[in-house]
């Protein structure tokens, strides 16, 4: 039901090293920049695989304890973005792994993103 979503970022560069590392084991990348002669002069991109789903907004104030999921392929890709989330300077808010309190083949790792913001990427697959 979500077409899109987006979070505030006090630090354009830094955030947008960060999501480029953490979405890149998703499939995920920066696919559009609006031109700044429509936001005021901020930075604002989308990224996603096939369309913009996730947005950035550079300058607003960021909010922390806002969670966002994405959708990983396989319990491979959220061990990889958990991993890229990490090397680009996350911090970790719970390892990879089942999690069968949400539901039997519920596979997810968290990290917090520069803003303060808890980043998931989940599988809902068996193995």
């Amino acid at each position: 039901m979500i077409d899109h979503a987006g979070i505030a970022v006090k630090d354009w560069q830094k955030a947008k090293a960060f999501y480029d590392a953490a979405l890149a084991p998703l499939g995920a990348s920066l696919l559009y920049m609006v031109p700044e002669e429509y936001t005021g002069g901020a930075k604002v991109g989308g990224y996603g695989r096939d369309k913009p789903d996730f947005w950035l907004h550079e300058g607003a104030e960021p909010g922390p304890g806002r969670h966002y999921a994405f959708t990983a392929a396989s319990r491979a890709e959220v061990d990889a973005f958990h991993a890229a989330a990490l090397a680009a300077g996350g911090r970790d808010n719970g390892a990879p792994g089942p999690r069968p309190h949400y539901h039997e083949h519920y596979y997810g790792a968290f990290a917090i993103d520069p803003d303060g913001n808890n980043i998931e990427a989940v599988c809902h697959r068996p193995h």
